[in-house]
């Protein structure tokens, strides 16, 4: 699931790259003091008086902490996880914490300048000043944390609307790809004329190569038109993709498909997010005579966690031509997994001039039915 508020190291948070944002609370609390005072002359005059300065740069400072404290570290450690009762008991205290702070700023000036509360902010004994200063600091904390978790909201909303309005277009374009270049006829000839050849030599093995030829076809037709399937679809489909090929190519490849026999429709996945790497091992494998040609994939889930590797030998002049294969292309690849799986995903490519190894570790989420997106 995307993060609605980033926790990017909110653990160096503001510190370091929300300084730029002082102007803008100088400004904000500016505007509050204009209100107040119904003047804005009066307002810069007052600023400018020494002890309102000290006082006035309590609002800004303290509460600007409490801003980026909650939208940096609470919103992601608690609300995020859906810990709301803990997320409001801070909220609560960072609140108290950021007013107490701002009402000392009075005490500070006094202090500093030698002069009591009363003959600065009038309001007479220190408890009647106290509660003065509260009924001032307490609202316009509160309202700065609501109109800086407005803007974060906001930000947000319009970042993800835009995010899935690219991710649209990306699979509309993606499912149009596939329609037009997955269906190599070089793969469809070969596996319907070896399955023909079978019908008269083993009837039976021919009936279940047909079986699981329909049940590709079925898979690439429709079922890759969602935006996610069930985890095991994918799974069946890289096996019966792997039985047809060593049927089709009928040559000296050993394939290796090592997977832990786990139940997995419960997690979803974008369709041929690890098809696509197996059709490029079986395109891209080496065809040595004198030695091994070896096609090894391995899949692992670890709760939601899932690791997929994918090796292949491979000749020298063939390793250029694996960054353009099955009309998608590795960059393609990657765009895709940085739209669907945003910090969710870890790809790895090396290669060697005998070898081509892909490994992809990935974070699912449970399998939620779409509705198929269509064509207008």
């Amino acid at each position: 699931m995307t993060a609605l508020f980033p926790d990017q190291s909110s653990q160096h948070w503001f510190f370091r790259y929300k300084i730029y944002h002082l102007p803008f609370w100088f400004l904000y609390h500016y505007l509050w003091w204009v209100v107040t005072l119904g003047n804005p002359v009066k307002a810069f005059n007052s600023l400018t008086f020494f002890p309102y300065t000290i006082k006035y740069s309590f609002y800004v400072v303290f509460q600007a902490l409490a801003v980026y404290f909650n939208l940096y570290y609470l919103l992601p450690r608690y609300l995020e996880k859906n810990r709301v009762g803990r997320y409001i008991t801070y909220l609560v205290l960072t609140v108290t914490v950021a007013t107490l702070c701002t009402i000392s700023g009075y005490y500070v000036s006094s202090y500093v300048t030698g002069r009591s509360l009363d003959e600065l902010y009038g309001g007479g004994s220190e408890a009647d000043c106290f509660f003065r200063f509260l009924s001032n600091a307490l609202p316009s904390t509160v309202a700065s944390m609501t109109l800086a978790m407005s803007i974060k909201l906001t930000k947000n909303w319009i970042q993800t609307r835009q995010r899935q309005q690219v991710l649209e277009k990306e699979k509309l374009e993606t499912e149009l790809k596939f329609l037009k270049n997955q269906f190599n006829p070089h793969f469809l000839f070969n596996t319907i004329n070896s399955i023909f050849f079978l019908i008269h030599k083993n009837p039976d093995v021919a009936s279940a190569s047909l079986a699981k030829f329909s049940e590709l076809l079925r898979y690439q037709l429709y079922e890759c038109n969602d935006a996610q399937i069930p985890l095991g679809k994918e799974i069946a489909y890289i096996e019966n993709f792997i039985e047809l090929e060593k049927l089709r190519q009928n040559s000296n490849v050993q394939v290796t498909f090592d997977r832990e026999p786990v139940y997995a429709d419960h997690l979803g996945i974008a369709p041929f997010i690890l098809m696509t790497f197996v059709e490029n091992a079986f395109k891209h494998v080496s065809r040595h005579s004198d030695q091994p040609n070896r096609i090894t994939i391995q899949l692992d889930l670890n709760g939601s966690q899932l690791a997929f590797r994918v090796v292949n030998s491979a000749t020298p002049e063939g390793i250029p031509e694996v960054i353009h294969y099955g009309g998608i292309g590795l960059k393609n690849v990657q765009r895709r997994l940085d739209l669907v799986y945003p910090d969710q995903h870890d790809l790895v490519i090396e290669r060697s001039p005998n070898r081509f190894d892909v490994s992809l570790s990935l974070t699912l989420s449970d399998f939620v039915l779409t509705p198929t997106l269509q064509l207008a």
